[in-house]
């Protein structure tokens, strides 16, 4: 299953480019990738290494501990502490002799060397043909992206052996000479991990008959040696847990992503769910099956490895988090004939396989079935439903093109336009834009908390002081009008309701409904408007970072009324649900006041019609008043929300160039075509 033997691929290392012939650029690119790659590993291995002991390595101080259950002489099994087969028990027997603290630091650095062969390998097995660039930049992209995903990080965390399955899968189909070493090398996977087995029919289907046979042998012969060595615990592992209950945690706990996991979850129990499992876990490994031959058949083996080992994912009755790494290696699948659309698999690939689910989907109990299957839901669209393009398909290398505006000259002598940030006309792949909207808010929930510790009593003398510090520049400038404008509204219910209702509704409701407005209607300027909305709320963030403060409202000996929340205990502050979800402290500059002025520019510069205009800039305004009156942000928040924003349409233009319409008056009318009847997109 060599790859050369159908993509052509020679004998010698991938990336092998003569380095005389490589352009400064790339090679600069390529040492900076693997900086980055050895920051990562040194980080991995001081957050291991670091936490106290007892904290880290816990599978692993479970197994070959001092009071493990590798050393106990009764059943490996009597504890859900173990969870692995018998065979994989016999081969970490021996490290129970190893001394502690040498096994903590060996197993980390080794589990670090398996990721780098394994990402190695994964860039050799890349189908050709394959352009210096990728052959250069494959490897540290591949090992960056294992070590960044959860099943690595859960994997040195815990002291699993889930990477060495993977390792010894990729090693037979890659790496191995000959087909009985291949099918060797599989079967001692398939005996650590039996749904592995998967891999015999795909051998056998793609003409290795004799790899497939040895896979067989191997597993068989290693199953049968634990059960000489060990009867009772293989009794116990192949007959009571055959179906994998009451091995590690609850099968219907979060963290298996299997369909076994996700039915139980679902409610469903006892014969009906073991006849649908059962049904359902054929239909996808059949399915699965067929496309990874077809895969093979058209050169992308890495693709029929990983389509093979995701539907292993799916049947296995437990699936933990440290062994769903197949997921990953289907990141290599071209989905899409368009230019936009190429993006989205290993986006959401690479999103779903580094972040927790509760950053990719929203906390909605409507959501809960998505988001507690969401890795089950990857795993099952990479083995029946994604449809990878074939090589053989003319939108594999070229997809349809993306349509750009003329290239526009720099207003700056000395900052040239980033080429590869030109005006782009058409609309963006909006699967693929809910998608980062989604994680980048998510990300900055998170930022936004963090900043003064992760909590809203983190900080608080800090933000205090500036506060103090805020006011008495006002005072300075005599614009302090908050107390004024507090007590002023207060005295008058419904002006007092009104703006309470402004403050809490209307914040998210106007920009997502302007950008959905210009997605569907201006394409081109929707790009153009995100991008300096997407600025500007990167830089709020550092001056959330850097300058936490206290509303008015949180400042105890001035007299200001909480006209949302009501009056505050502040050693135990209630903000309502939100109360441990978000940094009170994140008053400068004002969010509240920047997005409501980024939508009034885009409505005003984008709409003909005056009284549009009017309503576009009256919202800033309105939004103004609001967070002044109700001692939610100082007069100078805003202030700083207006720079933010001006900063962000500034560096949009900067990087860009004009807005489409500016830069030729004649695109305007061809992005709504484009962006309605054609189908060359872009992200």
């Amino acid at each position: 299953m060599a790859n050369a033997e159908r993509s052509g691929r020679p004998a010698e290392a991938f990336g092998a480019t003569a380095v005389g012939r490589t352009r400064p650029p790339l090679r600069a690119a390529c040492l900076g990738l693997w900086l980055i790659v050895a920051a990562l590993a040194a980080r991995q291995v001081s957050i291991v290494l670091g936490t106290p002991r007892g904290e880290r390595l816990t599978d692993l101080e479970t197994w070959v501990g001092p009071n493990g259950v590798l050393h106990v002489n009764g059943s490996l099994y009597d504890s859900t502490r173990f969870t692995g087969t018998p065979f994989n028990g016999l081969v970490l027997k021996p490290l129970t002799r190893a001394a502690e603290q040498a096994l903590g630091w060996g197993w980390t650095f080794g589990t670090l060397l398996l990721v780098v062969a394994l990402g190695l390998i994964a860039a050799r097995a890349l189908p050709q043909p394959v352009g210096r660039r990728t052959a250069l930049l494959a490897a540290p992209v591949a090992i960056g992206l294992l070590m960044l995903s959860l099943p690595v990080r859960n994997t040195l965390w815990l002291g699993q052996t889930s990477i060495i399955p993977v390792l010894l899968v990729l090693l037979g189909c890659f790496a191995a000479h000959g087909q009985r070493t291949s099918g060797l090398l599989i079967g001692v996977a398939a005996a650590l991990q039996p749904t592995l087995l998967l891999f015999a029919p795909l051998l056998w289907c793609t003409g290795r008959r004799r790899a497939a046979l040895a896979t067989g042998v191997t597993f068989a012969a290693c199953t049968a040696l634990a059960w000489a060595a060990m009867p009772h615990d293989s009794h116990r592992y192949w007959v009571h847990h055959l179906a994998g209950a009451g091995l590690g945690g609850p099968a219907d706990d979060l963290a298996n992503q299997s369909l076994h996991g996700a039915l139980l979850r679902l409610g469903l129990t006892g014969p009906l769910e073991i006849a649908l499992c059962l049904t359902l876990g054929a239909a996808v490994a059949v399915l699965a099956l067929r496309r990874a031959v077809r895969c093979f058949g058209d050169g992308q083996l890495l693709l029929a490895v990983a389509v093979t080992g995701c539907a292993a994912i799916v049947v296995s009755p437990t699936a933990w988090q440290h062994q769903l790494l197949w997921v990953l290696l289907a990141v290599v699948g071209r989905a899409g004939k368009r230019a936009s659309d190429r993006y989205v698999w290993p986006v959401t690939v690479v999103l779903v396989m580094t972040l927790p689910a509760r950053m990719m989907l929203p906390d909605m109990r409507a959501l809960d079935p998505l988001r507690t299957n969401l890795v089950l839901l990857a795993a099952l669209a990479a083995a029946t439903a994604v449809p990878f393009l074939s090589r053989t398909s003319p939108h594999y290398r070229s997809p349809l093109p993306t349509e750009y505006a003329p290239t526009a000259p720099a207003r700056f002598r000395h900052v040239p336009l980033v080429p590869f940030l030109r005006r782009v006309l058409t609309r963006p792949n909006l699967l693929l834009e809910l998608l980062l909207i989604r994680v980048t808010y998510a990300a900055y929930a998170r930022v936004r908390l963090a900043a003064t510790g992760g909590s809203n009593s983190a900080g608080r003398a800090e933000a205090e002081e500036n506060g103090r510090q805020i006011l008495g520049l006002e005072r300075a400038l005599r614009i302090d009008i908050e107390h004024w404008a507090n007590h002023t509204v207060v005295t008058i219910d419904r002006l007092r309701d009104f703006l309470d209702f402004y403050y809490t509704s209307l914040h998210f409701i106007v920009p997502l409904t302007v950008l959905a407005v210009l997605y569907w209607r201006r394409p081109a300027d929707y790009r153009w408007a995100r991008s300096a909305l997407g600025f500007a709320t990167l830089l709020a963030l550092v001056g959330f970072w850097l300058y936490p403060l206290a509303p008015p409202r949180l400042m105890p000996t001035l007299g200001f009324i909480d006209t949302v929340h009501g009056v505050q205990d502040f050693s135990r502050p209630d903000y309502g649900t939100l109360t441990s979800l978000t940094n009170q402290y994140a008053a400068m500059p004002s969010l509240h006041f920047g997005w409501s002025l980024w939508c009034g520019v885009v409505i005003a510069v984008l709409t003909r019609r005056w009284w549009i205009r009017a309503l576009g800039m009256l919202h800033p305004l309105l939004t103004a008043s609001s967070i002044v009156a109700t001692g939610n942000h100082w007069v100078l928040d805003a202030a700083g929300g207006a720079l933010v924003v001006g900063a962000g349409f500034g560096l949009v233009y900067v990087l860009t160039g004009p807005r489409t319409s500016t830069a030729d008056p004649r695109q305007e009318s061809g992005a709504a075509k484009a962006g309605t009847g054609r189908s060359t997109y872009s992200v």
